[in-house]
């Protein structure tokens, strides 16, 4: 394989890895709030006791995370230096935003969380984990704020020519609130809170089918359901939104998404496969689905591929396949939800165990369509790096030879495969251990009562 094909290998693989773990952390960080929230509300300390243990599960999630994110920042200034040179004026500005207004908050305050639980107040700890869960947040902001600038770009003009070139700055908050900004991390962000959420439920449905923690564990599965409920539904909302943006921003994206190659009135949504050769989808067809989702109108045509130069439209077959793979796996978790927390409030899920072993391994379900989604994104914009003003291959190094790409993708799949198997290893171990009996009696400062 030539340069450009590893290093888009590469960076996929790595990015792909390091995106299994911020998602856990911010969907973590909201259900640490919403238990400690309660603890200090109703004083039942079997709340204290799931903030302690969920607490340890963060601490682990953002540690790995951490660790599997330094990486990247590298590969830009290594396998896409002429990218990174045409960007930095604003990536520079959203990644220093990143660091100082998610990572060092973040960070900081999950000194006090995580060693603070005996040694300051009820309410400077809650605020410590307000600021821990504000501050995961705050990633994704920045981070999606200049992925999206990527997609759309806005508030910049060009300075200088060929390899000299680069986008400057022209109004910082044109590029923040760029037309796909909020739409994208809406939908991220609820995508990070079902990470968070289906995990919570499938360790707690783990305790109940073997026994073990039962209090615990209903209580934990009943937040968790509640959060993976709302989220998913959520999830739905905003992706239904993002996909009208993309219509208006980029219709060539949407087209492959739907492998729509003539432009269409009353467009159908068709379940299926794609036949490149003969520019059709064979399936199951519901006409006028598309205009309505795209435009709120059965009759409004929607853009086809055949209207964009062949070397400007996205690859078919595997747009159309990441995108519907994430719808799918999106109504399923929405299913699944919703059922677990129909039988837990009628009190009877306890006894499904059918149900309990599918709570245990929907936490696979946000990850996959967290992955398929961002695969979608991506894959859709291309041939493009900077949609519309940078193509992929421009934005390459001149100077890394492929044998140099070659070896270190091999290095980085052996040390990421190790990173996961100690993740999850790591991850079990807490799991078998289970909440400490200790933590139901708080100590130390803790155990004084909030003034009033």
């Amino acid at each position: 394989m030539d340069v450009l094909t590893l290093s888009r290998i590469q960076f996929g693989a790595t990015i792909s890895f390091h995106y299994i773990y911020p998602p856990l952390s911010i969907g973590l960080g909201l259900l640490l709030v919403i238990m400690e929230g309660l603890w200090l509300k109703t004083g039942n300390d079997l709340y204290h006791q799931m903030a302690r243990f969920w607490t340890r599960v963060f601490a682990l999630t953002f540690g790995i995370g951490v660790a599997t994110g330094i990486v990247m920042e590298f590969e830009f200034g290594t396998n896409w230096a002429t990218y990174s040179r045409f960007v930095g004026d604003v990536f520079g500005s959203a990644l220093a935003a990143e660091g100082i207004f998610a990572f060092f908050l973040e960070s900081g305050f999950l000194a006090v969380l995580l060693f603070g639980w005996d040694k300051v107040g009820r309410k400077t700890h809650f605020f410590s984990t307000c600021m821990v869960c504000l501050g995961a947040h705050f990633s994704a902001v920045w981070i999606v704020v200049a992925n999206s600038w990527m997609q759309t770009p806005a508030g910049y003009h060009i300075e200088g020519e060929g390899l000299h070139a680069r986008a400057v700055v022209t109004d910082f908050w044109q590029v923040v609130f760029n037309p796909s900004s909020v739409e994208r991390l809406c939908h991220t962000v609820c995508g990070a809170w079902c990470a968070g959420a289906f995990l919570v439920v499938s360790v707690s449905a783990y305790y109940l089918l073997k026994g073990k923690h039962i209090e615990f564990a209903r209580k934990s599965l009943k937040f968790g359901l509640l959060v993976a409920l709302g989220a998913s539904l959520l999830q739905a909302v905003t992706g239904h939104i993002s996909a009208q943006g993309v219509g208006k921003n980029q219709p060539a994206k949407l087209a492959a998404f739907e492998a729509l190659y003539n432009t269409t009135s009353n467009a159908p949504m068709v379940l299926g496969f794609v036949d490149e050769k003969n520019e059709k989808v064979v399936g199951i067809s519901m006409p006028g689905m598309l205009s309505f989702l795209t435009h709120n109108d059965f009759h409004t045509p929607v853009t086809g591929l055949n209207e964009f130069k062949p070397e400007d439209r996205p690859p078919v077959t595997a747009s159309f396949l990441f995108f519907h793979g994430m719808v799918g796996i999106g109504l399923t978790m929405i299913a699944v939800a919703g059922l677990g927390f129909l039988y837990f409030h009628r009190g009877s899920l306890p006894q499904r165990r059918w149900l309990l072993w599918i709570l245990v391994f929907s936490v696979l379900l946000p990850q996959i369509a967290n992955q398929l989604g961002w695969f979608a994104a991506e894959v859709g914009r291309q041939p493009w790096l900077v949609y519309g003003v940078m193509r992929t291959p421009e934005g390459l190094s001149a100077v890394v030879k492929a044998n140099t790409v070659l070896a270190s993708l091999i290095l980085f799949t052996l040390i990421y495969f190790l990173l996961f198997a100690v993740f999850v290893y790591l991850l079990n171990d807490k799991i078998q251990h289970g909440p400490q009996a200790d933590d139901l009696v708080p100590s130390g400062k803790l155990a004084l009562p909030v003034k009033h």
